[in-house]
Order: C-alpha cells, then structure tokens, then sequence
C-alpha cells in the first residue's frame, strides 16, 4: 500500500465497528482492565436515585447525612448506581452487540464507600464459561467485576453470569 492508500483497502475505506468478545475469545482467568475511569458526580448521585425512587436520606439530604456516623457528614453514592457503572464500564471492551442477556448477579458486596467526587476504575475478571445446553450458537460466561476508586480501594464487587453469541460462522 502507498502513502497515499493508508486507510483503504482495494479503493474502499477499511471499516472497523467496536464490538464486544464473541463466546470464544473469553479466556477464563483473564482479567480486563477497563478505561478510562469515571469521575462520579453529585448530579449523578441525585439524578439516578430520584429516577429509581429510592428515597434513603443517605443519598438525598445533605444536612441529615452530615449528623449520621461513618461517613464524615458526606451523601453516599446509591451503591446501584456504583454496581451499574462498574458493569457499564466493561460493555465496550466485553459485550457490545455480542451479550444475549445478562442471566443474573451473585455475591455483590460494596466494601468501602463511593463519594461525590471519586473516580471509578472497573475490572472485569473471566471466571468460566461453557457452552448453552439449550442455545446452540450462545455460551455462558461468568464474570466477576471489581470497581475502584483513585486510591485503588475496591468500592464494589459482583459475580455475574452472562448469555454471549458465538463468533457467526459462514452458514449462520
């Protein structure tokens, strides 16, 4: 290829789309770091725990968080919205356009608390996959995410088991 043709491929522009690991090339206890981070904010905090109802004190009021112990007078961050952005930080590296379903969550746990003002960093380890006994074509992988913070403090952990496709073969 010339100097000129960098980026085409017979006259045409090369196209890449971003897409998550077909079934196959999950290798089980590899671990996937995902970045950039996420600085989560207040608006944040306020805006997702009003869109889910959840009307614990500890995200919403600001004077009553600051009289409760623990938390040295901070809101916490609602630990939902740390538990999908820990999971939404793996979609483009992991499952974009190639997840079936996510199948469910085990053994979720916030150790230590997520403030206004933290930066997120996810981690998704492959725990096991094995192909679906019911669903030719699709295999379940067992993840575990892991988010921390700027200080490398894990904030949330969750095992999770999802539905992937299979690389699409030439008859499929």
């Amino acid at each position: 290829m010339s100097t000129g043709e960098i980026g085409t491929a017979a006259g045409a522009p090369i196209r890449i789309t971003q897409r998550g690991l077909w079934f196959e090339e999950f290798a089980e206890g590899t671990v996937y770091e995902h970045r950039p981070g996420r600085t989560v904010t207040e608006a944040d905090n306020v805006l997702f725990t009003t869109l889910t109802m959840n009307t614990q004190a500890l995200h919403l009021d600001a004077a009553w968080s600051a009289t409760q112990p623990g938390f040295d007078g901070q809101r916490l961050i609602n630990s939902m919205f740390t538990l999908s952005t820990i999971v939404g930080l793996s979609v483009s590296q992991l499952t974009q356009g190639t997840l079936v379903a996510n199948l469910g969550f085990s053994e979720v746990a916030f150790p230590a608390p997520l403030f206004a003002g933290d930066t997120i960093y996810a981690e998704t380890e492959c725990t096991g996959k094995r192909e679906s006994r019911s669903r030719p074509g699709e295999g379940v992988v067992n993840l575990v995410h892991v988010g921390r913070n700027q200080h490398g403090q894990v904030v949330a952990r969750a095992a999770r088991a999802t539905l992937v496709r299979k690389r699409p073969t030439e008859e499929s």
